[in-house]
C-alpha cells in the first residue's frame, strides 16, 4: 500500500514504467487518475483537479467534485451493502466525496494511472460553479 493507501499488486508494479523496483522508499507520487466507466477524476494528493470525460476527452468544468477532497471509498458487499473506508479506493470501489451537505459518490473505478506530466502541467485552476 502506498502513502495514499492505495495497493498495488506486484504485476501492476511489474508493468508500471514509473515503478522502479530497486526503489525501497515509500511512493511519492502526488497525481493520480481514478478512472471509472465514463469519467476520468484527477486528483493532486486527494483533491480534485479535473475532471475529464472519457469519452469526449473534454473536461467538464463546474463539475461537483472540482476541489473537492476525497473522503474515502465505498465498496459494494455481499448482498449489495456498502461498506466504507477512509483510504482512496481500489479496483470496483467508488471514490466517495462529502462536502458540507453534498455528498458524492462516483461509479465503480475501473484503472487507477499516473497521469502524462503535460497532462498534469495543464492542471489550472477549475472550480465548481
Amino acid at each position: 500500500m502506498d502513502q495514499t493507501g492505495i495497493e498495488h499488486s506486484s504485476a501492476e508494479r511489474m508493468n508500471d514504467p514509473h515503478v522502479n523496483e530497486n526503489h525501497l522508499g515509500s511512493d511519492r507520487r502526488v497525481h493520480r487518475v481514478f478512472v471509472t466507466q465514463n469519467t476520468e477524476y484527477h486528483l493532486r494528493h486527494r483533491t480534485c483537479v479535473g475532471v475529464r470525460n472519457r469519452h469526449t476527452g473534454r473536461w467538464v468544468e463546474g463539475h461537483q467534485a472540482l476541489s473537492a477532497e476525497v473522503s474515502g471509498a465505498l465498496k459494494i458487499g455481499p448482498q449489495g451493502s456498502l461498506k466504507p473506508t477512509r483510504s482512496l479506493p481500489k479496483i470496483g470501489e467508488s471514490l466517495f466525496f462529502s462536502d458540507g451537505g453534498r455528498d458524492m459518490v462516483t461509479g465503480a473505478v475501473v484503472a487507477v494511472e499516473r497521469p502524462p506530466v503535460d497532462l498534469v502541467s495543464t492542471y489550472g485552476v477549475r472550480s465548481r460553479a
